[in-house]
């Protein structure tokens, strides 16, 4: 019994150590994957990621982990210091970006400070209609007279005053939109884009699926920045609205990875 324990042993130390170099060549692992790789359960992946963790090796991300020498984002900012953030580059961005928005559009406004002022610069037309599970975005519109405004409920996080959940996922089964303003927490041209709030980033992905376009909008500031919680790919997105403080490998990317590139 006593040298099964030390032969269980040396397999979990040495699944570690070798997870543990995938994680570093990698900088990120799925649980799936492992489990498929070593021949055993997805539970006991999750161990191992919960072990490593503990000893700062990785964070634990959705469906996987990623490493702690990647993420470089770990914290997410009070909501008053995305506001006072970059504020004039966000609202050229924003105006940019609400005068992309055509009469008859359905759209879907992502909570952020950055979408915030697409909400401040659309126009009050009775045939546009707006989506959002935003409550600053809410506040805003609703000074519109003429706007269709559709909340998305769910449980409110009054960290960055929006709503997620499963009631939050599931109102949007329905909805098909045509065009999608995704905010952004970190973007990363290998990593993609990002976001600190794991419900954030599994509603981000459903808001994804149910619009024709995607568009990006983000300050210079977001560039080469990566949290934790993975949302799309960049070479996913239609479009990506800046300003003109972007780094400019951005351009290149732009040209590469096929997605439009706007800079206020």
């Amino acid at each position: 019994m006593a040298d099964g324990s030390r032969a269980i042993s040396r397999d979990t130390s040495e699944r570690r150590r070798e997870i543990t170099t995938m994680i570093r060549a990698r900088g990120s692992v799925q649980v799936a994957a492992l489990s498929d790789i070593f021949n055993v359960s997805m539970q006991t992946i999750r161990k191992d990621l919960q072990y490593l963790e503990g000893r700062g090796v990785a964070t634990r991300a959705y469906g996987g982990a990623i490493s702690t020498e990647v993420v470089n984002a770990p914290v997410e900012p009070a909501i008053e210091t995305k506001r006072a953030s970059h504020p004039e580059a966000k609202e050229r961005v924003g105006k940019l970006a609400a005068g992309m928005v055509g009469p008859g559009d359905s759209i879907m406004l992502d909570s952020g400070t950055t979408t915030l002022q697409i909400a401040r610069f659309l126009p009050d037309d009775e045939d546009l209609t707006v989506v959002t599970n935003d409550l600053d975005i809410l506040t805003v519109l609703a000074q519109k007279r003429k706007i269709k405004i559709v909340m998305l409920g769910g449980e409110l996080r009054r960290r960055n005053m929006a709503f997620y959940g499963a009631q939050t996922v599931a109102a949007l089964d329905d909805l098909l939109l045509d065009k999608l303003f995704l905010g952004v927490d970190g973007l990363d041209i290998e990593r993609g884009v990002t976001t600190h709030h794991e419900p954030e980033a599994q509603l981000n992905r459903r808001m994804v699926e149910t619009a024709r376009e995607v568009i990006a909008v983000t300050d210079a500031s977001k560039f080469g920045k990566i949290c934790l919680h993975r949302i799309i790919d960049v070479a996913d997105l239609d479009a990506l609205i800046t300003d003109t403080g972007a780094p400019a490998y951005i351009d290149e990317a732009a040209d590469r990875l096929g997605f439009r590139l706007h800079k206020a």
